[in-house]
C-alpha cells in the first residue's frame, strides 16, 4: 500500500486552530490561528490523502479497556469531569495502552465542526474529530528519551501525558490560567515521579511562544516541538 504523500494535523481550540502540512519531505507548521481565518488560509481549501484533527477537551478520561461499558460512558466520564448537558459523549481504543478514552469534544464552540467540513480527504469524506490527548497518547511512545513528557497548552489548559520506558505514568489536563501555572503543573508532576528537568527534554505538541520555550530551555536540557 502506497504511503500517503499530504497530510494535514490540525489542532481546534475555542480560540482558534493550528495546522502541521506534510507534503513529500516538507513539513510546514502554521502556528496559532483565529477563526476568522478559516475560510481564506489556502491549506485549508483544498484536499488530502489524510486528515487528522484534535480537538483540545478536557472531558476525557483513560480507561482500562475491560473497565469500559458503552452503555455507561457518560456515567463514567461524569464521575472525573463535570460534563455539559448536551454533551455527547464516545470512547476510542488506545492500543498502545490496552485502554479506551472516554471522551466528548462538545467544548462550547462550533469551530472544530466547521474544520471538519471544509478540509477533506481525497476521496471526498471528512475526519472525524479525536481529543487532544489521544493524540498524545499516540505520540509519546515515539519519543526517544527514557523519561517521555508531553504537553501542549491551550485556552487556559495544560494536557500532559508522561511515561517511562513504555510504561504510562500519567494523562491529565490541568486548568492554568497562565504559562507560569502550566509549568508549576509540569513541575509538580516530575516531583512526583522523582524526574530531573535538568536531566530531561520536554516535547510540546502547541506553538510556543519565545518566551515561553526560553523560560522552559532554564530548566529542561531541551525543548522539542512534534
Amino acid at each position: 500500500m502506497a504511503e500517503n504523500k499530504d497530510r494535514i494535523s490540525i489542532q481546534v481550540g475555542l480560540s482558534g486552530y493550528s495546522f502541521t502540512l506534510e507534503e513529500d519531505d516538507r513539513r510546514t507548521a502554521s502556528g496559532w490561528m483565529g477563526p476568522e481565518s478559516v475560510f481564506t488560509v489556502k491549506e485549508l481549501q483544498r484536499r488530502y490523502d489524510s486528515v487528522q484533527m484534535s480537538v483540545f477537551t478536557p472531558y476525557c478520561a483513560l480507561v482500562p479497556e475491560g473497565f469500559v461499558n458503552p452503555l455507561s460512558a457518560r456515567e463514567q466520564l461524569a464521575d472525573v469531569v463535570r460534563l455539559p448537558e448536551d454533551a455527547v459523549v464516545q470512547t476510542v481504543d488506545v492500543p498502545d495502552f490496552a485502554a479506551k478514552l472516554i471522551y466528548s469534544t462538545s467544548i462550547g464552540g462550533t469551530l472544530h465542526k466547521v474544520l471538519a467540513q471544509t478540509v477533506l480527504m481525497s476521496d471526498g469524506n471528512g475526519t472525524t474529530p479525536l481529543p487532544e490527548l489521544y493524540y498524545m497518547l499516540r505520540d509519546v511512545l515515539d519519543i526517544p528519551d527514557y523519561n517521555k513528557i508531553l504537553a501542549s497548552y491551550v485556552d487556559g489548559v495544560l494536557y500532559l501525558v508522561v511515561a517511562q520506558g513504555k510504561t504510562l505514568l500519567l494523562c491529565n489536563s490541568f486548568k492554568a490560567p497562565d504559562f507560569t501555572t502550566a509549568q508549576y503543573f509540569i513541575f509538580m508532576v516530575l516531583k512526583k515521579f522523582q524526574m530531573n528537568p535538568e536531566m530531561s527534554s520536554i516535547t510540546f505538541r502547541t506553538p510556543l511562544n519565545e518566551e515561553q520555550e526560553m523560560s522552559l530551555y532554564r530548566y529542561f536540557k531541551s525543548v522539542e516541538r512534534v
